[in-house]
This record gives C-alpha cells, sequence and structure tokens, in this order.
C-alpha cells in the first residue's frame, strides 16, 4: 500500500482528489448518521401510515356510514325534531314565567294602592326624584369637594393678607 508523507514527515493514507464530496459526506455520516437513520426511519413509516388510510378510505363501512345520504337526510330530520321539541319546551316555560310575572304584578299593584291609601296621611321622608346616586341636590349633608378646595384656599389667602385688626374690604 502506498503512503504519502505530509509536511511534518509522517507517513498518512493517499487521499483521492477526485471525489472531495464523499470525505464531506462521510463527516457527515460519522457525525449525525444515527440522527439520519432515524429520522429516515420515521418517514418511511408515516408514509406507510397515510397509504394505508387513504387506501381504507372509501372501502371503510364508517367512512359509508357517515356519508350515506339517506342516513345523512334521517340524521338531519332527526336534529330538526329535537330542535323543535327543545323550542317548544322553552317557549312554555316562558308562558309560564310571564304569566307569573302578571300575576305578581296584578297582586303587587292591588296590594300598593291599599297601602297607598293608608299611608296617605304620613309625611314623606324624601321626594319622589330622590336618587341616592344624584344626592338631594342641597341640604347640609351634601359633600362637594371642590367647594371645600375652593373655601380652604380662600381661608388661606385672607388669613395671610389681612392684617389683625383689619376688616375684610370685600364684605
Amino acid at each position: 500500500m502506498d503512503s504519502v508523507r505530509d509536511s511534518s514527515g509522517q507517513n498518512r493514507p493517499p487521499e483521492n482528489q477526485d471525489l472531495p464530496f464523499l470525505s464531506i459526506l462521510g463527516e457527515i455520516l460519522s457525525q449525525y448518521g444515527w440522527y439520519l437513520l432515524a429520522g429516515t426511519i420515521m418517514v418511511y413509516l408515516f408514509i406507510q401510515h397515510l397509504r394505508k388510510r387513504m387506501s381504507a378510505g372509501p372501502s371503510d363501512p364508517i367512512f359509508y356510514s357517515l356519508h350515506d345520504s339517506s342516513k345523512v337526510a334521517r340524521r338531519q330530520t332527526s336534529q330538526e325534531a329535537a330542535h323543535r321539541k327543545m323550542q317548544e319546551e322553552l317557549n312554555a316555560k316562558a308562558a309560564i314565567i310571564i304569566e307569573k310575572q302578571k300575576q305578581s304584578t296584578d297582586k303587587a299593584g292591588s296590594s300598593s294602592s291599599t297601602a297607598q291609601k293608608t299611608k296617605t296621611g304620613k309625611k314623606q321622608l324624601r321626594s319622589n326624584d330622590y336618587s341616592p346616586l344624584m344626592g338631594q341636590g342641597g341640604g347640609t349633608c351634601s359633600w362637594r369637594p371642590g367647594c371645600l378646595i375652593w373655601h380652604s384656599m380662600m381661608a388661606k389667602i385672607k388669613a395671610t393678607s389681612l392684617p389683625l385688626g383689619s376688616s375684610n374690604p370685600l364684605i
């Protein structure tokens, strides 16, 4: 076997200068060979699975049972009948609830009219246009932060600008 001496004087096997890509391919296979083998096997198994599934599609009885026109029509009519039945039940429940509400408003209306007749002699505590969110629109218990700030600022100005013995020139 011929050997080639390199620049350091050591013998090394000769390299084929015509096929440099084989050395690159050999390096890739030596580093990633097991990964490439596993990936190839997985792709092969996946393709086999798809072929089996595609070939079983039209001949499969489940496929025909799902797409048979008579069965599809029966399934749709049964679904429509079920929807109609549920809608009728819902309408019946709604009618019962509306009837109960009418009865309760009739009872409340008759009892409130008799209650108002007995309460006519009493004084109302607040007016009819009272809203707890809006306040009463005046009075001693209303709180307005703008006014409080304005009054406190004016009090500070008056206290700092007026001498002790003088009266207020604005009054």
